[in-house]
């Protein structure tokens, strides 16, 4: 259904999980206006004034965030490089927290996760599409992961997670062994496997190739580091 809001005041409004696609803003005022999501490079084009952002947004967070731009790489040798760059980044943020006053792990901003349960998130994601995914393992998740919202809503079962909040030193170990299994996979992997379908866990009749599901883990593990960067500044600030 279009709806239209004509003279409408809504400074300050805050929209979660919502459906913003092909909304259409006219004659308004933006300043201050911020956007985040993980799916922008995926649907159409964002135009402001008649210009396409989105290569704009793109080349910016590469020149950020440094190793961000492999992380489409379509080869084993360039999967593992981009893989590195990602451990080098993760291990400079995790060196910054270490360096941060007690607690910050656990400061959530704006209602966001915490970096704890950032890390947890990225457990899950990790089991999600390569344990359960691509290597088939029956029950893939840790206990310690961290569920998205949308997991709970679409009514998957919560109780292989557990109800307990772990310690930081928990979470990181669970962390590095998520970040070697990726590691020692890629270490294997061949190009053949790249291109073999999978189960696609939240979609069952889309397959995945495993290719895919590796950029899946790729582009959660770059959008988390964000927000997770972007939180640790304004704690910092």
């Amino acid at each position: 259904m279009s709806r239209e809001f004509a003279d409408a005041d809504l400074r300050g409004a805050r929209f979660v999980r919502s459906d913003l696609s092909g909304a259409v803003l006219r004659s308004v005022l933006v300043g201050g206006m911020e956007i985040e999501s993980p799916w922008l490079f995926e649907g159409e084009p964002l135009r402001v004034n008649g210009v396409d952002v989105l290569p704009l947004v793109d080349a910016e967070l590469n020149r950020r965030f440094p190793g961000r731009a492999e992380r489409q790489a379509t080869d084993p040798a360039g999967l593992r490089s981009a893989w590195a760059a990602l451990e080098r980044t993760w291990a400079a943020t995790l060196d910054r927290v270490a360096a941060m006053p007690p607690g910050t792990v656990d400061v959530s901003v704006g209602g966001e996760w915490s970096f704890a349960q950032t890390l947890r998130h990225l457990v899950m994601a990790t089991d999600t599409w390569l344990r359960g995914a691509v290597l088939e393992i029956e029950h893939p998740y840790h206990p310690i992961g961290q569920p998205h919202a949308e997991y709970e809503t679409d009514g998957y079962d919560l109780a292989v997670f557990s109800t307990e909040t772990p310690s930081y030193a928990e979470v990181l170990e669970a962390r590095a062994d998520r970040v070697a299994m990726v590691r020692d996979y890629l270490a294997k992997v061949t190009p053949e496997e790249l291109t073999v379908l999978r189960r696609n866990p939240w979609n069952p009749e889309y397959p995945e190739t495993t290719l895919a599901c590796l950029h899946i883990i790729m582009d959660e593990e770059w959008e988390h580091h964000r927000y997770a960067v972007r939180d640790l500044d304004a704690i910092s600030a």
